[in-house]
């Protein structure tokens, strides 16, 4: 049959003949395929090469990364070594491998680069990894190294294309070739950027938690590793509960990669962490001085000044630095109390929605920055016996009682609008010592406290106003005031050279003077307290302050020869004219210039100039610069041994029973010297004091001069200041007073130079008949009273350059 032999042909043909030709073409299809594969190969590898061949060779020269030297910051430290300053724009410590804690390093293997030590820079597994996991469409994973994120974050830009992501990998294999893990390890822990201008991990210890890295806790080193993924999302301080979620995750990271136990996970996650609020992260508030060390390194070293890792010593002492600036700033506000209520800062409107009213708190309040203990507050409900208002922490406060006293006046209903308390008032709060609130108010008024060691000029504490961010004008070292009463004493030394003694008689009696004897307007001068007592010691009327002595005894030294003797202290002869006046403090001086003035009296009558630096030492820890003080000698003396020791018996009299008696009453220990001073209408406020080991100066009052009220004095006002740092200074120092030099000697318990001892000196001046003390005075000027034989001034203090230039800035 046709058909079937047809069909078993067609079967034939098309059976084992037909397979041939399909493994051909077969074969044509897998080599053409093989062909473009290895085409595109080829391709890829040429493109490659090219791009290697051009791009390898502009890589940046990363030889300097084996001596790895980043920015870092100028930081000066107490005595001690204890931060109290730090200028630059990077906040960064540089902290060798070996001294990094293990914990730290762990925590940022687990979440940055678990296979660090194991991979070659490019972490193969890694980006498998992360490349399913990204295609699978769950979490993100990045798949940067270590090593690669240091070849970014030193070298390259980040923007996000092929080419800069080529360079990041040829960067990686260069990095991993030159330099050991250890060395890369240790550039990335010092180099990444964490946030709050911290730059590596100790600087980020310290900014987030005030604590070295040594002493960081699994919960918070781990804290601190969830930061370079973003610093701003990621910051403990501003965004708190995204802060904890990473910090929880990268804990269980640790655990899985075994760095920490379950048990130790488990206590982690449970650790409450006391995050650090914000603000500068100094141990130490001595902004002023951090500022005056600034000034002085800039003028050395330039602009390397912020960038070279210069670590600069100084002679402060950290708890008199604190104790200090405490004292000052209860002085003021105590002060502050008793002044009349000048109304909240500002006036808000208040959303009736709780989270609008909330935001407009937060961006007001961020205006309003805290002042050290004086709080910034909005009021949400004001009445006359109850306050409610609101902190930047969403804290509300309630305000009662006597901590509404020093707003009485702008809780009245007749208070006038811009002083009235009332919802959205932004106002100012403090804790009182019995732990409760109180309203205040910024002060308006200034000081300035300098205390160093007569001995050496060294400088133990300078806090040169209220607060340095609100007014860095530093009132120590710039503020020229009237000294007032407290420049007595100086010329109380020059009338010991003519021949005074402690128990010269003097009348405090009325003196005028009319316009013919002054050149000009008619002066009466008046004692404080208005009353005249007559005849009195030379030893109490100093005691006591008594103006009418004073001018008497200028008038009967001279005032020119006044003036002259002044500059042997270190005043400025131009700043104190040659009149009546200068007896009563009408000159100019700083507070700086007053504490070296009453070093002479310290410390047996010697020049000190005062001394800051001790050290600068460069990031490794090498002493570029350290000094020393030249110790006195009689080279430098200012005034002879007997007038000191003198003097130190007078003003010691001053605190034991006269307008300081506080100091002796207050501390209960006798080695205390020391003067008040109080200018005319109450404008300036001083007191002077020093133990043979510290001399501490207070001064207090406003920077446009106005009076600070009728009944405030130096005793009153700037004394107590004093009185609250010496509690801390002379703790535990021993009871000391000087020894009595050759040539005084002791006469009815009262010392005498013993060529006046036995009634050879002045015996009474101002009484009838008066004692003469020297050539009437000339007819031209008759408020002059010169006299023949005083020594002539002796020549400044030589110093050094170093030294010259530290004196330089406290004079200018």
């Amino acid at each position: 049959m046709p058909s079937d032999s047809s069909s078993d042909a067609s079967a034939t043909s098309s059976g084992p003949s037909a397979q041939p030709a399909l493994r051909s073409r077969l074969m044509r299809a897998l080599l053409w395929i093989g062909g473009l594969f290895l085409a595109g190969l080829l391709s890829v590898i040429t493109i490659v090469g090219v791009a290697l061949a051009v791009a390898y060779p502009n890589l940046p020269d990363i030889s300097d990364l084996s001596d790895y030297r980043p920015k870092l910051p100028l930081r000066i430290y107490s005595s001690e070594g204890l931060l109290m300053g730090e200028f630059g724009e990077e906040r960064r410590n540089l902290t060798p491998i070996r001294e990094i804690p293990k914990v730290m390093v762990n925590a940022v293997l687990a979440i940055e680069d678990a296979r660090f030590y194991s991979h070659g820079g490019v972490d193969y597994k890694g980006l498998m990894r992360a490349a399913l996991a990204n295609l699978g469409r769950v979490k993100s994973q990045g798949a940067s190294t270590i090593t690669m994120q240091v070849a970014r974050n030193v070298y390259l830009s980040s923007e996000k294309t092929f080419t800069r992501k080529l360079y990041e990998v040829l960067l990686t294999f260069k990095l991993e070739h030159l330099l050991s893990k250890d060395q890369i390890l240790e550039i990335y822990m010092n180099q990444i950027f964490l946030g709050n201008r911290a730059y590596g991990f100790a600087a980020a210890s310290e900014a987030y938690f005030g604590k070295p890295m040594k002493e960081l806790t699994i919960a918070e080193a781990a804290m601190l590793a969830g930061l370079p993924k973003a610093p701003s999302a990621y910051n403990p301080i501003s965004n708190p509960s995204r802060a904890r979620s990473r910090q929880q995750y990268i804990i269980e990271r640790m655990l899985e990669n075994g760095f920490i136990t379950a048990a130790q996970a488990e206590a982690a996650k449970k650790e409450e962490l006391h995050v650090r609020s914000g603000g500068d992260n100094t141990k130490v508030h001595a902004e002023y001085i951090a500022e005056t060390v600034r000034q002085l390194v800039y003028a050395q070293y330039g602009d390397e000044t912020y960038t070279r890792g210069l670590n600069v010593f100084t002679t402060v002492k950290a708890e008199q630095q604190d104790a200090a600036y405490r004292a000052l700033r209860k002085g003021i506000m105590d002060y502050e109390r008793r002044q009349i209520y000048r109304g909240p800062e500002e006036f808000i409107d208040l959303p009736a929605d709780p989270k609008e009213a909330e935001d407009a708190i937060d961006d007001t309040l961020a205006e309003h920055p805290d002042n050290g203990d004086v709080l910034a507050a909005v009021v949400l409900e004001a009445g006359p016996k109850k306050i409610v208002a609101v902190r930047q922490t969403g804290d509300q406060i309630d305000i009662v009682g006597e901590g509404l006293r020093p707003a009485q006046s702008g809780l009245s209903d007749k208070a006038p609008p811009k002083i009235k308390i009332r919802r959205g008032a932004v106002i100012r709060i403090a804790k009182t010592p019995k732990n409760t609130w109180e309203i205040t108010q910024l002060p308006e008024v200034e000081g300035a406290f300098i205390a160093l060691d007569p001995r050496d000029g060294a400088i133990h504490a300078l806090v040169g106003g209220f607060d340095f961010n609100k007014n860095k004008f530093n009132h120590v070292t710039q503020a020229w005031r009237q000294p007032g009463s407290g420049f007595k004493p100086f010329i109380y030394s020059a009338a010991l050279e003519k021949g005074f003694t402690p128990s010269t008689i003097i009348n405090d009696a009325p003196l005028f003077f009319d316009a013919g004897v002054t050149g000009g307007q008619p002066w009466e001068p008046k004692n404080y307290d208005g009353k005249f007592e007559g005849p009195m010691p030379l030893h109490r009327a100093l005691a006591q302050s008594k103006n009418m002595v004073s001018i008497r005894i200028l008038q009967a030294v001279g005032a020119q020869n006044a003036q002259d003797w002044i500059t042997r202290f270190g005043f400025d002869a131009d700043k104190h004219p040659p009149y009546l006046t200068m007896a009563l403090g009408a000159g100019s001086v700083t507070p700086m210039q007053m504490a070296l003035g009453y070093s002479v009296f310290a410390n047996g009558g010697y020049r000190v100039n005062p001394w800051l630096v001790t050290k600068i030492t460069d990031q490794k820890g090498k002493a570029l610069v350290e000094s020393q003080p030249p110790l006195p000698n009689e080279a430098v003396r200012a005034i002879d041994a007997r007038n000191a020791f003198i003097m130190d018996r007078l003003l010691q009299e001053v605190a034991r029973s006269g307008t300081a008696a506080k100091a002796q009453r207050d501390l209960k220990r006798p080695d205390l010297y020391g003067k008040t001073g109080t200018t005319n209408d109450s404008i300036d406020t001083w007191f002077n004091g020093f133990h043979q080991t510290l001399v501490a100066i207070v001064w207090m009052g406003y920077d446009n001069p106005r009076s600070l009220g009728d009944r405030e004095t130096g005793g009153g006002l700037s004394l107590p200041v004093w009185v609250n740092f010496m509690e801390t200074a002379l703790k535990g120092v021993p009871i000391m007073e000087p020894s009595a030099p050759a040539g005084v000697v002791n006469v009815g318990g009262e010392w005498y130079f013993e060529e006046y001892a036995r009634g050879n000196g002045v015996a009474s001046l101002g009484t009838a008949p008066a004692a003469p003390v020297g050539p009437p005075p000339p007819p031209e000027d008759k408020s002059l009273l010169n006299s023949d034989g005083m020594p002539p001034p002796r020549q400044p203090l030589p110093a050094t350059d170093e030294r010259k230039s530290i004196l330089d800035l406290f004079r200018n």
